[in-house]
């Protein structure tokens, strides 16, 4: 293991069932932690007053937690305690956080902003040193170069920011972009989905507690207003929360002021509120859904983000930053498939799109995405594509012809703004995302279609009959990728001899399988 800096903070990793795997440690480190696997409990002892947090794993209950606190308590140390759960286990996870674990994070989670925001949690100002990953976000179309240069003049004001639209459309990439480009960048940004928690945990998250406010409040927590102190908090579907929260989230907007639950003492607060939202505000005041003083505090500056299919220009920009986020050798967009991109209505938005092209990426072997690698959600609307209808909304009259395109078209519209990419659009996983499209069941269940536009002898006009289509575009784009039927029945996942019977099953069909071959 490599030796990590004398300043850096040092995580006792506690997980009696499995080793300290090589993903949690590259990203323990890469978020400026220091990381020391125990096994016992006097080794944990003997490490904790050195430590700044203890990571335990909890498998099926809390019983390990309480005696790991009482350990510590016996011992004379108040060193915090982070569990970790299995992504499934919501019981369990709050259960860990009534219990007194400082946070709780998921057992799969090895991203290292997750451990980046626990580093700002223990050490704020140690999280501030610590440099934050850079990425460049896309702001090419005529809007979207409107909005940015709007987001520019909005984040030297200390006013609070409403960002209105669809989901998936980049909400929190503008608000990274409001923090950025504000005197608070040097600040922590510090984002809540409101409607990802539970009630009765959000009010807990926000404001904090002292010791001893409830049961099994073993130490005094700060809220994630505290921690945002100096810096950004972002809240995320605000439209979700609970109205009787909603009136004590007024009342601190309003005093810029709060009191942990179950304190006395009265906090004061420099925190720059950034919300956002897909709901319509106005409707659900109407139907006594969200409150009208709230949503005048906090739209102080409105500002609405379009739908993907509205930005066109944006797309193909976005489309090479996702190939290249995954894989940094040269990638190239077929014009054909550019087209293809383009005509899209994207209903998902910038998520969809990264589906789209980590589906190519899963299919194309040689770095040019063509439109055989292109598998869109609405299969079924998608699947009557043919070149002939294959034209360019009128609203994109003002988007250049497409050419292949390669990394040049990704410079930055500005240089004076730090841009970050958005957490909720790279919190997809390739992996999950390559075994799902990577499944040919024998039940036939129809697949996305991979939009080849060769072979397709009319549109489809039944479910029946788009089924076909759909599983002959994918056995044919498969083919023509792979050296051999034995490797192609390993991508496709089903075994050669089902290859073999489905291409026979296709040649009954009248489907001419020659050019896969």
């Amino acid at each position: 293991m490599k030796s990590q800096p004398v300043s850096a903070p040092l995580a006792l990793w506690l997980d009696p069932e499995n080793a300290l795997s090589p993903e949690h440690s590259q990203a323990l480190q890469v978020s400026g932690w220091a990381v020391m696997p125990v096994t016992t409990l006097d080794s944990l002892v003997a490490q904790a007053p050195d430590a700044a947090v203890v990571v335990l794993h909890l498998a099926l209950d809390v019983t390990r937690l309480k005696a790991v606190q009482q350990l510590l308590q016996d011992a004379g140390l108040s060193t915090p305690v982070v569990c970790r759960v299995d992504r499934h286990e919501f019981d369990l996870a709050v259960e860990a956080t009534q219990a007194g674990a400082l946070t709780v994070l998921a057992t799969q989670d090895v991203r290292p902003a997750s451990w980046l925001r626990l580093l700002n949690q223990i050490n704020p100002s140690a999280a501030r040193a610590t440099p934050q990953p850079m990425r460049n976000v896309v702001f090419v179309d005529p809007a979207s170069q409107h909005l940015l240069a709007l987001a520019q003049k909005v984040a030297q004001a200390e006013v609070t920011a409403l960002l209105v639209g669809p989901t998936g459309s980049g909400k929190e990439v503008l608000a990274r972009v409001l923090h950025e480009a504000s005197g608070r960048s040097r600040g922590p940004f510090v984002a809540l989905n409101c409607a990802a928690m539970p009630e009765n945990l959000i009010e807990d998250m926000l404001f904090g507690h002292e010791k001893g406010a409830f049961t099994g409040a073993h130490r005094e927590q700060k809220g994630l207003f505290e921690q945002a102190q100096g810096g950004t908090l972002f809240l995320d579907e605000i439209g979700e929360m609970p109205m009787h929260l909603q009136s004590k989230l007024l009342r601190v907007l309003q005093e810029r002021q709060l009191t942990r639950l179950g304190g006395q003492s009265v906090i004061q607060l420099n925190v720059r509120i950034v919300a956002a939202t897909n709901k319509d505000l106005k409707k659900a005041i109407v139907e006594r859904e969200f409150r009208e003083d709230l949503y005048y505090r906090i739209a102080t500056f409105r500002m609405r983000l379009l739908p993907l299919c509205e930005r066109p220009g944006d797309i193909i920009p976005l489309a090479m930053q996702s190939l290249l986020q995954h894989d940094k050798k040269p990638w190239q967009i077929h014009p054909q498939a550019q087209t293809m991109l383009l005509q899209y209505p994207w209903p998902g938005n910038v998520r969809e799109l990264e589906n789209v092209i980590r589906r190519a990426l899963v299919l194309c072997a040689d770095h040019v995405v063509t439109p055989a690698h292109l598998m869109f959600d609405d299969w079924l609307t998608a699947a009557t594509m043919t070149p002939a209808t294959l034209t360019i909304n009128p609203t994109m009259a003002s988007t250049p012809p497409p050419q292949t395109v390669t990394a040049a078209a990704l410079v930055p519209p500005s240089s004076t703004v730090q841009q970050f990419m958005s957490d909720s659009i790279q919190a997809m996983d390739l992996g999950n995302t390559a075994d799902n499209n990577a499944k040919d069941n024998a039940d036939n269940t129809p697949q996305h279609s991979p939009l080849a536009l060769t072979d397709v002898a009319s549109p489809a006009t039944d479910l029946s009959s788009a089924t076909r289509m759909n599983e002959h575009q994918v056995i044919m784009a498969t083919l023509a990728t792979t050296p051999s039927k034995t490797e192609a029945a390993k991508r496709l996942g089903i075994s050669p001899r089902t290859l073999r019977y489905k291409l026979a099953q296709l040649r009954e069909l009248g489907l001419g399988m020659a050019s896969a071959y």
